[in-house]
């Protein structure tokens, strides 16, 4: 396994629509063992394949508690099936746009088939912070960023602060 490096915003493949997989093969499941482990070395609780540069449909999440084992789901071509008429709002971030968060409303839960590592068809139904985390990736395969969600103000702010940072950053 490999930890991929992590595309910041604004770089244009994160505003970019990735393409279904055929069939999860050798290649998928290696990308999903990497994205687990870049995930995990970067502390985030999910990431999405355009994150690390591939237009992949793959996602993986992991929000299993501090004193819980890991528990990553891997997902290729998650789609969802059912949200709930019921909204929650969840502060977001995101290994892309690091260190900046905002309140985000997404449906408070989700049904959602995918195909697991081994190929398989699956269906989940997820609320609380695993739907709102499987809903962020599966945004990121659409090329939405969380900052979409909000208002143009706010995400101005964000953007703006987050450039500041890379720019301290590449200075420092």
């Amino acid at each position: 396994m490999a930890v991929l490096p992590i595309l910041i915003a604004p770089h244009p493949v994160l505003k970019q629509v990735a393409k279904p997989v055929p069939a999860v093969d050798q290649r998928i499941a290696r990308l999903m063992d990497d994205m687990v482990e870049t995930m995990y070395e970067a502390s985030g609780i999910g990431l999405a394949a355009p994150q690390v540069g591939i237009l992949d449909r793959v996602i993986v999440v992991d929000v299993h508690e501090k004193d819980e084992a890991p528990n990553p789901i891997r997902m290729a071509n998650p789609e969802v099936v059912w949200s709930s008429p019921d909204l929650a709002v969840c502060e977001e971030g995101c290994l892309s746009i690091p260190e900046q968060y905002a309140e985000v409303t997404r449906p408070s839960a989700v049904r959602v088939r995918y195909l697991d590592r081994d190929g398989q068809e699956r269906e989940i139904e997820a609320s609380g912070m695993l739907a709102t985390c499987i809903q962020h990736e599966i945004d990121h395969l659409n090329g939405v960023l969380f900052v979409d969600h909000l208002s143009m103000l706010k995400r101005g702010m964000i953007m703006r602060r987050l450039q500041k940072q890379q720019r301290q950053k590449a200075s420092a």
